[in-house]
């Protein structure tokens, strides 16, 4: 049974009242309120058929959608409803990361407006703010993505620090520390004093600034010898414990065992040789500040030198700083060069160019720092992990991602996994306050696990919040419970997201994976890359350089965008995103929407014979199209099936192998130039014919491609194609298109001649049309035109197709004939099989049109002579920019063609 769909939202309207005018911000919030409202995408964890699962990269909980988001989301999205549609046991499962760093941020920056110093709240009463603060305003991004359609399982939306994933974060850190691999130590870490907190090396950006090297004058003790250090960071030499100098430089050999006086503070420190120093460097003599630089931090160690912090949390100069104390490290540094200067010591100031870190997220500039953190050892996590990408079981696409794989895998460093705040999963250990022992414990210990001490304090730190996301493709599934869904959905099948994150999160999820389940978390990780504005600038809301998708979602339409951001996703390369592109995308839909109107206004005139859509529709359409007429497919209908199938075949690999871009210009140029612009516009007297079996043959199989094409499309649009498809007569039960079946290539509809038959008269038409547009012809003006063919079946072929032919080439007639066209007196097209001609002086004045072309070739001729000359002044090429020199060559080339076509017309007149 078929039957009229009531679309959601809209009580008294029959599906077929389509609007005038296509208006997404109407038709979008209503399907995205069905989707969710209906739980179409719940998973079924006991279904049947192959399966097809993927997680969302977890964005932070503080944030919006921004581009970065919109492009991963889109392509997640698009293959989820792809393998929905073929049938796939489907799972998108949705969350958020908590965001340690970020969201504590968010929160303290709130309550210093409030006048309220954070730390005086106390840890567990800020906790309860930052929960109070996540219900209120951390569900915006969720949201967003509701209102943006995508198809996930709601259901089992997570977040890393929800109740229920706390107890893998704790099983995953205890079996790690028992294994060796989680170890507390004495290390050299990245600290950023904004964020008070340490960071993984990954967290840390660098870049190039101008600085100074200043030289210093370190007197030597007993002697009126002297040693001249050259330093960066001035303020760090009131903790040195040491000056070095290489073993074998003989301008210092003498000075070695010797001590020299700390400038400022008037302590002696020892002169040591170490093979660490670098003779070229400066002066070849280095001061050593174990606390507060990592080569020096392992020197000390090497000499057993004193390790003095003369830095606070955030940066600030600390007692043992002395006279400085409580200055700010950069006030610090000039009071302390101007100190230097004055005292004589300050040898020469040169300018430098160093490698600042700063922190990725606030980039505030890092600040190196001797610390007790928890670690993780990395090298043994790591090896299964390449092995999983040489052996084939994850693929990382594109490949050239895997050499970048491999060398940080390869190389890779300890982990720091603690972070001093509080908003995170607390790290399980408690601390014996007795004497000193740490327990480590899945839930709180009840004594000391060394002395019995029942006098314990839990750790203050947190986790790392990559340490709990890497365990998100398996701690989201029930991990370490053996559950329906972990046996179902893991391991996922791909993993899509940023190449930005392939060492914090993917590389991560991979080694965690192999580690716990023995399987790893995803089959294929595909790497989009970035957007960038059409200066080539990386798009940032923050820096001005980007949009905010959701504005523009409203001004042109969610699919619009989704559709842009897919024709734009190439493998491998930047996405340069312009306006016009989304313009044209809007265009697109624009242009569903009409078709669609088109063909429900004319099917109400067709039904008023006394045949229903319902009647056509219960013949199973979709089944047995293409249907003949008297007897016959007509070649139309045949071609355009065989295009269908073809198009379908290309769409179907190219989403298998994440090409979006291709599936989308497939769709585009299927729905758009076959669908719209060549077969409706042959069929349309067809669909109105006093012939009734060809009418009901041509609104059978319109009706049949244009549903296919509607799911075609429907991964890439799916907010239109749901509208649409709700439109048509559906079974009886029929939810939503995003549960019908995506189009496959079957084999009747494939058919080469029909293809080459149809392409033929295409080429006929557009020869023709040509030629009427650089006549500069009334295209409402029908004119007569011939054609030759020395085929005989050619011929034929065009003249069992005039009618179609005189209509959209716009001719009053055709004359067909096997003797060659005249070349001169009109204007010819060949090609290897055809040539058409439009006879001049039946269509324009000749003078005047030699009068006209003349003129506009003179004028060609200057422009190309003047670019010729500009081209080739190399003075010009060696100074103007490359986009310059392009642009004119590609000009220049555009109108030597054109300059071309003119001579030949003027020969022909």
């Amino acid at each position: 049974m078929y039957l009229y769909r009531k679309v959601p939202g809209v009580e008294s309207r029959m599906a077929r009242e389509i609007a005038k005018a296509y208006e997404p911000q109407q038709i979008e919030p209503r399907w995205a309120e069905y989707w969710v409202k209906e739980e179409l995408f719940r998973a079924d964890a006991s279904a049947p058929g192959p399966v097809f699962s993927i997680v969302i990269p977890p964005p932070n909980v503080t944030g919006s959608l921004h581009i970065g988001h919109m492009l991963d989301h889109t392509e997640i999205d698009i293959l989820t409803r792809w393998h929905r549609m073929r049938g796939y046991n489907t799972l998108y499962l949705p969350g958020t990361d908590h965001a340690g760093i970020s969201t504590q941020r968010v929160v303290v920056r709130q309550l210093a407006e409030q006048g309220i110093d954070y730390r005086t709240l106390g840890r567990e009463e800020f906790e309860r703010r930052v929960w109070k603060w996540k219900e209120e305003s951390g569900g915006k991004i969720t949201e967003q993505m509701r209102q943006i359609g995508e198809s996930c399982d709601w259901s089992r939306e997570k977040f890393t620090l929800s109740p229920e994933l706390s107890p893998v974060v704790r099983e995953v850190f205890v079996r790690l520390y028992e294994e060796g691999l989680i170890y507390r130590g004495h290390y050299m870490v990245n600290w950023c004093p904004s964020c008070l907190t340490t960071l993984s090396d990954l967290e840390v950006v660098h870049e190039e600034r101008q600085g100074d090297l200043w030289h210093i004058r370190y007197p030597v003790v007993g002697s009126n010898e002297s040693l001249v250090v050259a330093t960066t960071r001035p303020e760090t030499m009131l903790g040195d414990s040491a000056v070095a100098v290489h073993p074998e430089d003989e301008r210092y050999k003498s000075l070695v065992g010797k001590k020299a006086l700390l400038p400022l503070m008037n302590r002696e420190i020892p002169i040591i040789a170490d093979e660490m120093v670098d003779r070229e460097f400066g002066t070849g003599a280095v001061k050593i500040t174990p606390a507060h630089d990592p080569n020096d931090f392992e020197a000390g160690k090497r000499h057993q030198l004193a390790e003095i912090n003369v830095m606070t949390d955030d940066a600030h100069m600390n007692a043992e700083a002395g006279a400085y104390a409580g200055l700010d490290r950069f006030e610090a540094r000039k009071k302390i060069v101007e100190d230097l200067k004055s005292q004589g010591l300050l040898v020469k100031t040169a300018a430098h160019t160093l490698s600042l870190g700063l922190c990725e997220r606030c980039k505030t500039i890092v600040e190196p720092r001797a610390s007790t953190q928890w670690f993780c050892k990395m090298k043994p996590l790591a090896e299964p992990a390449i092995a999983a990408v040489e052996n084939g079981e994850i693929r990382i696409i594109p490949e050239n991602w895997q050499a970048v794989y491999f060398h940080w895998m390869r190389n890779i460093r300890e982990w720091p996994i603690s972070r001093q705040l509080w908003w995170g999963h607390r790290i399980p250990a408690w601390h014996c306050r007795e004497n000193g022992h740490i327990t480590v414990a899945r839930e709180e210990p009840a004594a000391c696990g060394t002395c019995g001490s029942k006098n314990l304090v839990q750790d203050p730190d947190v986790l790392d919040t990559w340490f709990s996301s890497a365990l998100w493709p398996f701690s989201t599934l029930g991990w370490p419970a053996d559950t329906q869904d972990l046996r179902t959905y893991y391991p996922t099948s791909v993993l899509i997201t940023g190449h930005e994150i392939l060492f914090f999160w993917v590389a991560r999820m991979a080694m965690m994976g192999l580690h716990f389940t023995g399987k790893v978390p995803f089959r294929d990780v595909y790497l989009h890359n970035i957007v960038k504005n059409a200066e080539g600038q990386k798009m940032s809301k923050s820096k001005g350089t980007g949009i905010d998708p959701i504005d523009v979602n409203r001004e042109y339409g969610t699919d619009a965008m989704r559709f842009t951001l897919a024709l734009m996703a190439a493998p491998g390369s930047d996405l340069v995103w312009t306006g016009d592109r989304i313009q044209s995308s809007r265009n697109f839909a624009n242009k569903i929407w009409n078709a669609a109107r088109f063909l429900f206004v004319n099917l109400d005139k067709f039904e008023q014979s006394g045949v229903t859509l319902e009647e056509l529709a219960r013949l199973d359409v979709r089944a047995k199209a293409p249907y003949a007429a008297n007897g016959e497919i007509p070649l139309v209908d045949a071609w355009l099936f065989s295009r269908l199938a073809g198009t379908a075949e290309m769409v179907n690999d190219a989403l298998a192998n994440y090409r979006f871009h291709e599936a989308a210009q497939g769709v585009y140029q299927f729905f758009w130039g076959d669908f719209c612009d060549w077969y409706i516009e042959w069929v349309k007297p067809e669909l109105q014919s006093a012939n009734r079996e060809r009418a009901v043959a041509a609104w059978k199989n319109i009706f049949a491609a244009f549903d296919a094409a509607l799911r075609l499309l429907h991964p890439l649009m799916p907010f239109l194609t749901e509208e649409l498809w709700h439109q048509l007569p559906q079974p009886a039960g029929a939810k939503s298109i995003a549960l019908d079946k995506y189009p496959v290539a079957r084999a009747e509809w494939k058919s080469p001649r029909a293809q080459e038959e149809f392409s033929l008269i295409q080429e006929v038409i557009v020869a023709l049309r040509n030629i009427r547009a650089e006549m500069k012809l009334d295209p409402k003006k029908k004119i007569g035109a011939e054609f030759f063919s020395a085929e005989a079946e050619t011929r034929n072929l065009i003249d069992v197709n005039r009618d179609g032919i005189l209509r959209l080439a716009i001719l009053s007639e055709l004359k067909i004939s096997g003797e060659r066209l005249p070349q001169a007196g009109g204007a010819v097209r060949s090609t290897a099989q055809f040539d058409v001609r439009i006879v001049y002086a039946e269509v324009v004045d000749v003078a005047a049109e030699k009068t006209r072309l003349k003129k506009e070739l003179e004028g060609l001729q200057k422009a190309v002579a003047s670019k010729e000359r500009q081209l080739g002044d190399e003075t010009f090429r060696s100074r103007a920019p490359e986009k310059i020199v392009r642009g004119l060559e590609a000009t220049l080339a555009e109108q030597r063609v054109e300059l071309q076509k003119i001579e030949e017309r003027m020969g022909q007149l």
